[in-house]
């Protein structure tokens, strides 16, 4: 999972903007070019008002414009393009996505209680995206820049099931100069497991505590490997996901969870861990797919 480009998806808002500077700053991390995308589809309505194609076609690329200029100002030697792409927002972003580049898309702010306000497009984007999808929001403008924070990343399942998960962590971490925080969080067995032989396995282990910092030891093992100059931070905890991972967060640079595949009657879901993650976060929140 190596990025030829970062994408930025720009409707014009703060929030979009907020997006174009992280995206700008990791392309340059990265040592590869910012591409930005603003979706505009002509769709006159049937109103009795003044449509002019012309002008909004102007106002879309005015968008980028801005956007590109802005990129420019904070990175002027970076690689950047743009582009206006005729289509709906979430089929434009979701076939950005789909290219095996990190897209990142605006979050708006909601409160320190109730959280942030994942828009609806963000939501269909994030849920359905084949690759990884980073969510930032518009800073406060008393609001100080995270350095020197962790990446704090969510293991969940197997070494293979969290490889991708793990990689995009260590991959940032890497590039910042920062350490990693693993968490793994863990709930009681239901009756069911103790028949099946989880009980067994936990007992070899010396107990649930031994065995998922095993679980977890073993799934960083291969990117310790791979990144030895990368500092490691190991956190098992028992609770939810969600909520062990926001008790974590505080303090991060970035937070990155995993979001398992899965094409249900309905439709896709993010999940309730990126869910709670994404509305809750002090910080932009990396949502990696995996099988």
């Amino acid at each position: 999972m190596v990025d030829t480009v970062i994408t930025a998806g720009v409707d014009g808002s703060g929030e979009s903007m907020a997006a174009v500077d992280w995206a700008a700053d990791e392309a340059v991390r990265h040592g590869v070019p910012l591409r930005l995308v603003h979706a505009w589809l002509w769709q006159p309505v049937d109103v009795p008002i003044v449509q002019d194609r012309d002008v909004q076609e102007r106002a879309a690329h005015g968008i980028l414009r801005d956007a590109q200029t802005r990129a420019a100002q904070r990175h002027p030697e970076l690689e950047c393009t743009a582009a206006v792409v005729d289509d709906t927002a979430v089929s434009a972003l979701l076939r950005e996505a789909g290219r095996g580049r990190t897209l990142v898309l605006g979050t708006r702010g909601h409160g320190r209680l109730l959280g942030f306000l994942l828009g609806s497009y963000g939501q269909q984007v994030i849920a359905a995206a084949e690759g990884p999808v980073v969510s930032v929001r518009a800073a406060a403008p008393d609001a100080r820049p995270a350095e020197g924070g962790e990446i704090l990343v969510g293991q969940q399942g197997s070494p293979r099931e969290s490889a991708d998960v793990l990689e995009f962590a260590f991959r940032a971490a890497a590039a910042r100069g920062a350490g990693v925080r693993a968490v793994r969080a863990w709930n009681l067995p239901p009756v069911q497991a103790y028949a099946l032989g989880g009980l067994e396995a936990m007992d070899e282990a010396g107990g649930p505590v031994p065995y998922e910092e095993k679980a977890l030891a073993e799934a960083l093992a291969p990117w310790r490997d791979r990144y030895p100059h990368v500092p490691v931070a190991e956190h098992v905890e028992l609770g939810s996901a969600g909520q062990v991972l926001l008790s974590q967060s505080p303090g991060a640079r970035l937070v990155v969870v995993g979001r398992r595949v899965r094409h249900a009657p309905v439709g896709v879901r993010i999940g309730s861990v990126a869910h709670a993650v994404l509305h809750h976060a002090p910080c932009p929140v990396a949502v990696v797919p995996h099988s």
